[in-house]
């Protein structure tokens, strides 16, 4: 009887107890995410070398990805709130997990340059600030932290293990397709009279974006901070170990 409680509660679509912000569960999750990331780098070298090791954790990424993904909408369907005006894969984050399994699936460059740059850089601010109502343990909490997880270490894959480089040229690629992708959700928010990516008009509730001013200025602000982002990211893990690397020689 306790055990049929604790798995409705885990599935319940009530909030008994809303997520709160670097609470301890937040940061355990945070935790253990930095502690997957970091344990692919030291032993990156040992995976490379080791085919069955690198199939094995390409397998568990895939995995994860399709398991969060389905397991979501099995969830919204169960607990009657499916709706495609909010609940179809249009988010950034979204749109940046299949574009993950897909690129796991066929090895993509085009996708890895993608899912790098836009993938981490939605999923690192998703991770540090959660748009999530459900508190730990539930199953959105789980499920929101693997997904997002799941997206950066499978970007942090393909440029460890599978020794994919992108160039400033991969930098601009990732931008103009974040901008397709935009113009395309655009669409389909008007059509689906939506609001997904925020393209339309802010989130009802207080968020970051209220720092960015009113529509459609925040929206630049945005484009801003995208390409700011994808710029530290090809510094931090590529021009800055290139010529650390040159400067040893």
């Amino acid at each position: 009887m306790e055990a049929c409680r604790v798995f409705a509660s885990f599935f319940s679509s009530n909030v008994s107890e809303p997520f709160a912000a670097f609470s301890a569960a937040h940061l355990s999750a945070l935790g253990l995410f930095a502690a997957a990331a970091i344990s692919m780098f030291i032993f990156r070298s040992a995976i490379r070398s080791g085919s069955k090791l690198k199939q094995a954790l390409r397998l568990m990424l895939l995995i994860a990805l399709v398991a969060t993904e389905v397991s979501l909408h099995i969830w919204y369907i169960a607990s009657d709130v499916w709706n495609a005006r909010y609940t179809l894969p249009l988010e950034l984050c979204s749109l940046m997990l299949l574009a993950a399994i897909i690129m796991l699936i066929t090895r993509s460059r085009f996708l890895a340059g993608l899912v790098f740059f836009a993938g981490i850089g939605g999923a690192l601010q998703a991770l540090l600030t959660p748009n999530l109502a459900y508190e730990y343990p539930h199953f959105r909490f789980v499920q929101f932290f693997i997904a997002h997880a799941a997206i950066i270490l499978s970007a942090l894959y393909m440029v460890w293990i599978e020794r994919f480089r992108p160039t400033w040229r991969t930098v601009f690629t990732a931008m103009l397709s974040l901008n397709v992708i935009a113009l395309v959700v655009y669409l389909l928010d008007w059509i689906l009279d939506a609001n997904y990516m925020f393209l339309r008009r802010k989130p009802d509730t207080p968020s970051i974006l209220d720092l960015f001013g009113d529509y459609p200025l925040y929206i630049l602000v945005e484009e801003l901070l995208a390409l700011f982002t994808f710029t530290t990211l090809y510094i931090v893990f590529f021009a800055i170990p290139d010529a650390l690397r040159r400067k040893k020689e």
